[in-house]
């Protein structure tokens, strides 16, 4: 019998893995794996596909790093049926690689501030009336935090939340929570004060001021020197010169 290398077998145990990957996926999009439910045992898994302990482990390895399963250790993988969040939560990892240098945040603050500028713009035109209680609530939830910088910090993340979330997609949600969390190692490292907490809350009233209104333009002047104000306070804060 011809001898076969490491790498050989190797290569088959990963053509293997993708394999069961390429079933499993299958099965979570069609409903035969219910959304939020363990996966079957790892011994009924290699029983289904024939194949070994190794191959098994490795597909939920794969399943896990494109979001459509939680791992945890002791328990069983969960099921995650694909949805925007889980698109953009797979691809989290190689987004924080991008981040590695002050260029990579800009670049993407620099997104946030283009998407959220078409946001505010839209919700001064088309805001319904339940739109405006949630900024209203979030604006009062903001204000009261302003003494607890944690808490201001979360109230933060909701007020701008709720205009990711008024034009009834649920694309733009998922980007919201992806540029919070993708920008959160450097935000984590921001010094708060209940100062600077009130000229947010501040600016976040002339933002919503500015919907009430329904006027468009002042909308997006508010939200964009709100924005601005705060990339400069980033930029003073790690010493990233001038712009």
């Amino acid at each position: 019998m011809e001898n076969r290398t490491s790498v050989e077998i190797g290569n088959d145990a990963g053509r293997a893995a993708d394999n069961v990957v390429a079933a499993l996926e299958a099965q979570i999009a069609s409903g035969q794996l219910k959304n939020r439910a363990p996966l079957p045992a790892e011994r009924e898994l290699m029983e289904q596909f024939g194949t070994s302990r190794t191959v098994i482990r490795e597909a939920i390895s794969k399943l896990s790093s494109r979001g459509l399963v939680e791992t945890r250790p002791r328990f069983r993988p969960i099921v995650r049926k694909p949805d925007y969040a889980t698109v953009l939560h797979a691809c989290g990892n190689v987004v924080q690689h991008l981040l590695t240098d002050k260029t990579g945040i800009k670049n993407l603050y620099d997104s946030r501030v283009f998407m959220e500028r078409a946001l505010v713009r839209d919700a001064a035109m088309s805001a319904r009336k339940e739109d405006i209680v949630d900024l209203k609530t979030a604006l009062e939830n903001n204000r009261k935090a302003i003494p607890d910088s944690l808490e201001f910090y979360k109230t933060d993340v909701a007020f701008h939340g709720v205009l990711y979330r008024i034009p009834r997609n649920p694309i733009f949600p998922a980007i919201h929570e992806g540029y919070t969390s993708w920008l959160a190692p450097q935000w984590d490292q921001m010094l708060r004060s209940p100062e600077r907490n009130e000229v947010n809350y501040i600016a976040h009233k002339a933002i919503l001021d500015a919907i009430l209104e329904r006027d468009p333009a002042a909308a997006e002047e508010a939200l964009t020197n709100h924005l601005k104000a705060a990339w400069e306070f980033v930029r003073v804060t790690f010493d990233w010169g001038e712009e």
